[in-house]
């Protein structure tokens, strides 16, 4: 589901709800990310536990990994400045995305009253067969707060909920330990989301499930991503 730029998410508040009570679209929607995460997990344990003898390993030498870089690390520094908080600036996106804030695939800029914020990166191609399909990545922080905020479901139904919901499982990379949730609403719905808590907030990174991606290349994109963040912290003397 594409999710264009809207004059209220740009305010802070946003227009992605579930319409009315929850209804079967939404039942199946929740089983079905539960299940295919859930079966994605069994893979990789059976992976992991499938294993042959070898002949004894040769040594050999690996140049390490690159660090991180924040290629446009001016938008994000600015950023942190304004919320007075640390921000994750994307070091890698999927093609043809970039990080660049207020760019070409920038659709969502929104920084609210209690500083929290929501950068959403977005590329859709409505052709046939290969040739269509959308990415959209959503980062978010949420400074001073640690909590899952709650949405509501909209359609007149103000029940709360969280906007986050049915953790599954855990994803580490780049010294960082994320929940993985599957169900989220808002802006995030019909995505993988990842959470964690740091720097006295809460921090989110998702993305959608969609066409080109299978679930399991979503996975392997998001752990991807996660690798690739860079901490920008505020410069407080400007």
């Amino acid at each position: 589901m594409f999710c264009p730029t809207t004059r209220s998410e740009r305010s802070g508040f946003s227009p992605y709800r579930d319409a009315g009570s929850p209804s079967t679209i939404a039942r199946v929607r929740n089983r079905l990310l539960a299940a295919l995460f859930a079966t994605a997990a069994l893979l990789l344990v059976a992976g992991c536990g499938s294993s042959t003898k070898s002949s004894a390993p040769v040594a050999t030498t690996t140049a390490a990994p690159a660090a991180p870089a924040c290629a446009y690390r001016a938008g994000w520094q600015k950023l942190a400045n304004r919320i007075k908080a640390p921000v994750y600036c994307p070091g890698w996106l999927p093609d043809p995305l970039t990080a660049q804030l207020g760019g070409k695939w920038n659709n969502i800029n929104s920084v609210s009253a209690d500083r929290s914020y929501l950068m959403s990166f977005v590329w859709q191609e409505t052709g046939m067969g290969v040739g269509g399909g959308e990415l959209h990545v959503n980062l978010r922080g949420y400074p001073g707060v640690t909590k899952i905020p709650s949405c509501t479901r909209g359609g007149g139904d103000q029940t709360p909920i969280p906007c986050f919901d049915q953790p599954n499982g855990t994803m580490n990379a780049n010294g960082i330990k994320a929940t993985v949730y599957t169900v989220n609403q808002d802006a995030d719905e019909w995505h993988i989301l990842l959470l964690w808590r740091a720097h006295d907030g809460l921090y989110t990174l998702s993305e959608h499930l969609a066409p080109p991606l299978t679930f399991n290349k979503l996975l392997t994109y998001l752990r991807h991503e996660l690798s690739q963040l860079v901490l920008i912290e505020p410069n407080l003397k400007t």
